[in-house]
């Protein structure tokens, strides 16, 4: 079963989530930032003590769904930068992955970038947000060990994350941050030898499992 799908029928059935919301978020708050794209059918907002809120919104309309995540993904509400994205389910259980191996399976291009430096914390899709500034990511990955793998649409993207992304800064949505460093897969043949600390390393991991087609 892809991981694009959720238990109630995932991206076609007008569902999407919304995550990194403010601790005060009300029900209300969601349909006046939504509203907009289309009508809603229900709003199911998970605020649970001590923990981010995040919700789920269901259109009527599947289109409203796509147009909503185009629009608000990346929104800056309050304090807050809304990640809107397609809900994802994992063994079964719906909510949200905190990164690992269980990146969503997607599109895959051979425009692709490694990455380490990357904080304990830092999940796929906190990579595939921080990296989206360079374009349009269609495939990210992290492994525990602070390395992580992007793949662009274009080819342009993939160039411009080398020169542009390389030493910046990265936030995890636990607010953990760290200087990343981004480089071309074709580095993998220096072998893999660093550790999590050590961030100028231009080497990778995924050279044992070979290279994702």
């Amino acid at each position: 079963m892809s991981g694009w799908a959720d238990e109630r029928g995932g991206e076609g059935d007008g569902r999407i989530y919304v995550g990194n919301l403010p601790t005060d978020v009300r029900e209300k708050d969601l349909e006046d930032l939504f509203y907009k794209y289309g009508r809603i059918r229900e709003i199911e907002l998970k605020n649970r003590h001590g923990l981010v809120p995040f919700a789920f919104v269901r259109f009527e309309d599947p289109r409203d769904a796509e147009d909503a995540i185009y629009g608000r993904n990346g929104y800056d509400y309050g304090q807050c930068r809304l990640r809107v994205e397609f809900p994802r389910t994992y063994g079964g259980r719906g909510g949200w992955p905190r990164g690992g191996r269980n990146g969503p399976p997607t599109r895959r291009s051979d425009f692709r970038v490694l990455v380490s430096g990357l904080p304990p914390s830092g999940s796929w899709q906190d990579l595939k947000d921080h990296m989206r500034e360079a374009g349009d990511v269609c495939y990210a990955d992290v492994q525990k060990d602070g390395m992580g793998m992007v793949e662009y649409l274009r080819k342009e993207d993939m160039e411009y994350a080398l020169r542009k992304l390389d030493d910046t800064k990265f936030r995890s949505h636990e607010g953990e941050t760290s200087y990343i460093r981004v480089y071309p897969e074709r580095s993998t043949s220096y072998g893999y030898s660093r550790s999590r600390s050590g961030s100028r390393g231009r080497d990778s991991p995924y050279q044992s499992r070979g290279s994702p087609h």
